[in-house]
């Protein structure tokens, strides 16, 4: 899954610490997001996007299609 996590946060200067003592995860949880190597549960994006007061699909876009 595709996201703007990285930009969103540097445009609001704050470092993956910063963000992750706002959602209460760790920094491995924020670079994990940010590198695609995991994808946020639903209650965890609903957090993100309301930290950056966007929606999810603002953040977030799948890669899959639905048939």
């Amino acid at each position: 899954m595709k996201n703007r996590l990285k930009v969103l946060r540097a445009e609001r200067d704050l470092t993956q610490a910063d963000l992750a003592t706002k959602l209460e995860v760790s920094r491995q949880t924020i670079n994990a997001i940010e590198t695609g190597k995991f994808d946020p549960s639903l209650p965890l994006a609903f957090k993100i996007a309301r930290l950056f007061e966007k929606s999810i699909e603002d953040i977030f876009q799948g890669e899959a299609t639905i048939q």
